[in-house]
C-alpha cells in the first residue's frame, strides 16, 4: 500500500521541481535581458568615448539600421561622425536627429556645431536663431559667439563669450577663443590678458600659450611670460616669437630667437633650423 503513495509523492515532487525549474529559468532569462540592456548602454558609452572614431561610426551605423526609431543611437552615430571629423556626414546625421519626434534643442545646437565645423556659417546661424532664447547652455552661447565673430559683430561676440565663460566650470577654452577674437581685431593687450587667464585656469592648453606669444609679439614684446612649459613647448614658443619678430622687420631679434629655439629643443628642431638657414641665406645674399 505504501508504493502508490510513494509514487504519488515522487510524481508531485517532480511536478514541483519542474515548476520551480521553469520559474527559475524565466527569472534567469529576465535577468539576462536586463544585463543585455545594461551592457548595451555601457557599450554605447564606450563607443562614444574610448573607441576608435571610425569603429564607433561603423557600430552605430549597424545598430541604427537594426533599430531606426531609437534616437539615442542616431545621436551616437552623429557624435561619432564628429569625432571622426567626417563633418559633412555628421550634418546629415544631426539633421535626421532633429527631425525625430523626441528631438531636443540640444540636438539643434549640435547640428549648428556640425555646420560650423563644416564652415557653413550662414546655415548654422539660422539653426541657432530658431532655438528659443530660453534655452541657455554653455555650448549654445559659445557657438553664438563664434557666429558673431564670423559676422564681425564684436559687441555681440563679447557678450556671448562672457556669458559662455560664466556657464562652465572649465572656461579656459572659451577664454582662448575670446582672446583669439580680440587678436584678430588687433586688440593685442586685451587678447594677452584673456590668453593669460586661460593658461592660469589650464596650464596644459598649448594653443593658448602659443596665442599669448603671438599677442606679445604683435606688441613687440619678445620675452616669454612666466608660465608652465615643457622644454619642447619652450622651443616651439621661441620659434613663434622669432617668426613674429621677423615679420615685423626685427630681424636681428628674430634670428636670435630662432637660434635659441634650435638650442632649446631636446631633439632636432627641423622647422626652426630651416627658417634660420633661410634667414641667414637671405642676409648673405
Amino acid at each position: 500500500m505504501r508504493h502508490p503513495i510513494l509514487f504519488s509523492l515522487c510524481a508531485a515532487g517532480a511536478v514541483l521541481v519542474s515548476g520551480c525549474e521553469k520559474d527559475s529559468g524565466d527569472d534567469v532569462d529576465r535577468a539576462f535581458q536586463g544585463v543585455n540592456v545594461v551592457d548595451e548602454t555601457n557599450l554605447n558609452d564606450v563607443m562614444l568615448t574610448a573607441a576608435d572614431p571610425n569603429e564607433a561610426v561603423t557600430y552605430f551605423q549597424r545598430t541604427t539600421q537594426e533599430q531606426p526609431d531609437r534616437i539615442d543611437l542616431r545621436r551616437g552615430l552623429a557624435k561619432s561622425l564628429i569625432r571622426a571629423k567626417r563633418h559633412t556626414e555628421a550634418i546629415t546625421a544631426w539633421k535626421k536627429v532633429t527631425k525625430h519626434e523626441k528631438a531636443t534643442d540640444e540636438d539643434r545646437v549640435n547640428l549648428a556645431d556640425a555646420l560650423i565645423r563644416n564652415n557653413d556659417w550662414d546655415e548654422a546661424e539660422k539653426v541657432l536663431d530658431a532655438i528659443p532664447p530660453t534655452f541657455e547652455t554653455f555650448k549654445r552661447y559659445r557657438l553664438e559667439a563664434m557666429v558673431a565673430d564670423s559676422n564681425k559683430d564684436w559687441k555681440s561676440a563679447d557678450s556671448f563669450y562672457e556669458t559662455a565663460a560664466g556657464l562652465t566650470t572649465r572656461p579656459a577654452g572659451v577664454l582662448n577663443n575670446w582672446g583669439y577674437s580680440k587678436l584678430s581685431r588687433g586688440e593685442f593687450a586685451e587678447a594677452e590678458r584673456l590668453f593669460s587667464d586661460a593658461i592660469r585656469l589650464d596650464g596644459t592648453l598649448f594653443t593658448a600659450k602659443n596665442n599669448l606669444v603671438l599677442a606679445r609679439g604683435a606688441q613687440r614684446n619678445y620675452t616669454l611670460p612666466v608660465m608652465p612649459v615643457t622644454q619642447t613647448e619652450r622651443a616651439q614658443l621661441l620659434y613663434t616669437l622669432g617668426l613674429s619678430a621677423i615679420k615685423q622687420d626685427d630681424v636681428t631679434t628674430g634670428r636670435g630667437l630662432l637660434q635659441e629655439a634650435v638650442d632649446t629643443h631636446p631633439q632636432h628642431f627641423e622647422e626652426a633650423a630651416r627658417s634660420l638657414r633661410a634667414l641667414e641665406s637671405n642676409v648673405v645674399n
